[in-house]
């Protein structure tokens, strides 16, 4: 994977903006960030490989550009869920999820176990909870993922969130299903290869194709 900062000055541009906002100093932390960062990226290439996004790739080979703001947000959220799972250390996860938040508008909770496949375009304004998520999953702006009165959605494999859209509750969303712009979707099944509209509980659900356009997102899908 080509990083555009390379890893060095990935590093050094993250350790002066958690020191900027968080009074950072790595010695408080044992060097974790840097420990972690090969492991980290890692699990960034393997995403990105899987997206067809013209900017997550560059003469076929994966790249990372810290300034691209959905990039960076993913990569962030990986950074402080490594270190919360691994070390333990939830100041300085908090840390990075708080910069993530500042800098790209997009809530990704470092105990949220989102999938090792995923993606997002635009992600500003989108807090995407606890859930229980699968591969290939794609969100963009204003989306919420959340629980109503404790309970949590159940989300399948390949499924898309356009702008807007919510998924809240006792909810089992299909896989290769769709969630259109601006709908609500709570304590309701959404059937697989299916696209959704409007508002529980008087959705309206409309087939897709198993190989429905929306794949074309992701390369290598059926991996």
């Amino acid at each position: 994977m080509k990083i555009l900062t390379k890893k060095s000055g990935l590093l050094e541009l993250l350790e002066h903006q958690l020191a900027g906002f968080f009074m950072y100093r790595a010695s408080d932390h044992n060097g974790i960030i840097p420990e972690s960062i090969d492991t980290v990226l890692g699990m960034v290439e393997d995403c990105f490989s899987y997206s067809a996004n013209k900017y997550y790739r560059e003469n076929n080979a994966v790249i990372f550009n810290p300034f691209h703001s959905g990039q960076y947000s993913i990569f962030l959220y990986f950074l402080s869920n490594h270190i919360y799972t691994r070390y333990g250390d939830s100041v300085l996860s908090d840390k990075i999820y708080c910069l993530n938040k500042s800098l790209n508008s997009v809530d990704l909770f470092y105990e949220v176990t989102l999938p090792c496949i995923f993606s997002t375009d635009h992600p500003v304004g989108s807090v995407i909870g606890r859930a229980t998520y699968s591969d290939f999953f794609f969100f963009s702006q204003n989306c919420t993922v959340g629980n109503n009165k404790g309970i949590y959605p159940v989300i399948g494999k390949n499924v898309t969130m356009f702008s807007g859209a919510k998924i809240i509750g006792n909810s089992r969303i299909g896989n290769g299903s769709v969630i259109s712009a601006n709908s609500l979707v709570k304590d309701q099944d959404v059937p697989p290869n299916s696209i959704v509209f409007g508002v529980s509980p008087h959705l309206v659900f409309k087939p897709l194709p198993k190989k429905n356009n929306y794949v074309n997102m992701w390369l290598n899908y059926d991996k």
